[in-house]
């Protein structure tokens, strides 16, 4: 099924004709998800990081509508007194019918302010709302989905909230609201039917339906015109799921989703086309200097060294210089992660480094949260083993600096048979005892609750990669987020992510990805696939994505063996690349981040939102943007200079000579190279004075981009 251009495709340059001018004075913008100030999954950091530009644009007339979590509260919401005067009316009068709503700022950048419902005090209303709901759309909601009957409770507040705002106004107000996902696509729905002032747009993330298909191991994208949708969600128990969504994305103004491979996916289960592709940014914070990230690349690398020296006590006979740390990471859905296509490539990766002689080790470590019990007892000797170590080198050369110091103090040499005594030997000698080990390093560091059934351990039971000596790969199970408060690895995922050399991402079912766009705004090359929002992205944007460290895998159109072999093939060639050549191309990462910045991105949003207030209020509102042409979008030719691959080198073989080496550094000039890229791409979209959102341009000019330089 061929990926059809259309309005929606996320053409940088696709936006260059769409140049109205709307006056937003006397709009507002009311944003509504589940997971606002309530991090659940991705929704959470798509509306934390959009947040700063959107508060930008509409100043004090954006407001985020979500739940209330007390919990989450207390840690990230200053409740405050609504400034809007026209808002205020309307809570108080929803305060004084029998429900309870909270008012304040979101304490993340742009400080957008923030409505959160209280469903749970008005669930008396439940029974009576689900009985609403059946008379209007025959829909029926089951007593025993404790999440759907929240999703009731929240549509009928949220369309109660924005129907007395819109009742409380004294002018006819100009109403944009926006819905993420099905949690929140009854509100619209319930707006729609009940005829209020608002321009409703429907964004789905990742459709249900699609979701549970994929965990269900069918071949999901060559079958997506042969679904029965009805049967298909009647057999999960997720009908009247389904239909909720299904409805929000008909009944809205403007339908959106975050990417081409979900729009298609959108097409034929939701049964509508979307108008426009919203991608998912993130807010890119460029270093001042070039070095600047390698230099952080350097220090996190070092402190996962420093657990890769406690957990393999005993069996550390690898070089950790010529180390490679890999790294998936993510909800643990094993099959739509892609974890057992990356378990099986790491298996052969391994067959390839030990019969080539590979001096290269590769660990590759598993962040997927599971239900475990404690640490293991093995993996927490280690790093006591490794302190331990530490401890004893320390004393020795306390001792043995104090004897230099008196031996220089009295106008000697030192005679080195002496510096070190026999209780220094004792010492050595009682520490390298307490590195022996009986056994071989754990896969895992947590004790596993199910761990007879753990799909990922029952893998590494199949393949024989225990970590033991003979094994190029080693293979780190951490069924746990990543905290900087851990005893075990202390690191913040961003911190970890940095030190890393790839990241891993083989996923079968990846609406939008942000673990690789993550990875790209570091500087880390990651491996995608081409069934990925991001994947499918890039390769729009990128003529040449491997040359810039964006590895697409094929999953679309290969079988499981073919894309098995193809990611083994990605990872044999990555462990091949020299230590200078791994920094170009760290470089050149890195330098693709300005394709994901929400300065860039969100014009897609706005757009989304111009749209919406068109098709609402055509007589206010008018808007008529250009197709562009197939040839309009702009893409990221590839480097001229030396290729970052062995595979794709000009090289006859990935083991260069010294001459070879130096024939590099003069055919390699970074800084030109920056240039040229910088020349490639637009500069970023500036938000407009407040009351003028003008959409399309090249945005800043020569400032910005000489900030950049």
């Amino acid at each position: 099924m061929p990926l059809a251009r259309s309005l929606s495709v996320t053409s940088l340059s696709g936006l260059d004709e769409w140049d109205e001018e709307f006056d937003l004075e006397d709009a507002v913008l009311f944003e509504i998800a589940w997971e606002v100030a309530n991090k659940v999954g991705g929704i959470y950091t798509v509306i934390q990081t959009k947040a700063r530009m959107t508060a930008e644009e509409w100043g004090e007339n954006y407001f985020l509508v979500g739940p209330y979590v007390e919990s989450n509260v207390r840690t990230q919401v200053e409740l405050i007194e609504p400034t809007n005067p026209v808002l205020k009316r309307t809570i108080d009068k929803m305060n004084a019918s029998g429900c309870k709503i909270y008012f304040g700022r979101w304490l993340i950048e742009g400080s957008p302010y923030v409505v959160l419902i209280d469903v749970a005090f008005t669930a008396w209303s439940l029974d009576r709302w689900k009985s609403e709901l059946w008379d209007l759309c025959a829909i029926g909601v089951p007593w025993f989905d404790r999440e759907a009957n929240d999703a009731v409770l929240f549509g009928f507040l949220t369309a109660w909230l924005l129907g007395e705002y819109a009742a409380q106004s004294e002018d006819p107000p100009h109403i944009v609201a926006q819905f993420h996902e099905w949690l929140a696509g009854l509100g619209l729905v319930l707006c729609r039917q009940r005829q209020l002032p608002v321009a409703t747009i429907f964004t789905t993330h990742a459709t249900l339906l699609g979701r549970y298909l994929c965990a269900g191991n069918v071949d999901f994208y060559n079958n997506l015109a042969e679904f029965n949708v009805d049967k298909e969600a009647g057999d999960r128990q997720i009908y009247h799921r389904y239909c909720l969504e299904r409805a929000a994305a008909h009944c809205a103004h403007v339908f959106t989703t975050v990417s081409q491979i979900t729009a298609i996916e959108a097409e034929f289960l939701l049964k509508r086309k979307p108008d426009i592709i919203t991608p998912n940014g993130l807010n890119v914070k460029k270093f001042s200097a070039m070095h600047e990230f390698q230099n952080l690349h350097a220090q996190s690398k070092n402190r996962i060294q420093e657990f890769v020296r406690g957990h393999f006590y005993g069996n550390l006979d690898f070089n950790l210089d010529k180390c490679l740390f890999l790294f998936i990471a993510g909800r643990y859905e094993f099959s739509n992660k892609g974890a057992d296509i990356f378990l099986e490539a790491l298996a052969r990766l391994n067959y390839l480094l030990r019969v080539n002689h590979s001096d290269v080790t590769v660990i590759a470590f598993f962040i997927m949260p599971a239900r475990t019990n404690n640490f293991n007892v093995e993996t927490l000797k280690g790093q006591a083993v490794r302190k331990q170590l530490w401890d004893t080198a320390q004393t020795v050369k306390e001792r043995f600096g104090k004897k230099l110091y008196e031996s220089l103090l009295v106008g000697q040499l030192p005679d080195v048979s002496k510096m070190l005594d026999k209780e220094d030997f004792t010492i050595m000698k009682r520490a390298i005892f307490a590195t022996q080990r009986q056994c071989q390093p754990p896969v895992c560091t947590h004790n596993m609750l199910e761990d007879s059934s753990d799909p990922i351990l029952n893998c590494v039971r199949r393949i024989g990669l225990f970590n033991s000596s003979a094994d190029r790969v080693k293979i780190i199970f951490h069924p746990e987020f990543l905290s900087s408060t851990s005893p075990l690895l202390p690191m913040d995922y961003e911190e970890f992510v940095r030190g890393c050399h790839l990241g891993v991402f083989p996923s079968y079912y990846e609406p939008w990805g942000y673990t690789p766009a993550e990875c790209t705004v570091m500087g880390i090359p990651s491996i995608s696939t081409n069934l990925s929002g991001f994947g499918c992205f890039m390769e729009e944007h990128i003529a040449d994505p491997s040359a810039y460290g964006i590895y697409i895998l094929d999953r679309r159109y290969k079988g499981v063996d073919e894309s098995c072999n193809q990611l083994t093939s990605f990872l044999f060639q990555f462990c091949k690349q020299s230590r200078r050549q791994r920094i170009i191309q760290r470089n050149r990462t890195e330098r693709l981040s300005d394709l994901l910045d929400w300065r860039y991105l969100g014009r897609y949003y706005i757009a989304a939102r111009h749209m919406a207030l068109a098709k609402a209020f055509p007589d206010t509102y008018v808007y008529d943007p250009q197709e562009p042409s197939s040839a309009s979008g702009f893409r990221y030719p590839r480097p001229a200079s030396v290729p970052p691959s062995p595979a794709l080198s000009r090289h006859s073989s990935p083991h260069h000579s010294e001459a070879e080496d130096n024939d590099e550094d003069e055919r390699y000039d970074e800084e030109l190279e920056a240039e040229k890229d910088r020349v490639n791409i637009r500069q970023p979209y500036t938000i407009p004075v407040k009351g003028k959102a003008v959409l399309g341009g090249n945005g800043s000019g020569e400032d910005e981009a000489s900030e950049k330089n």
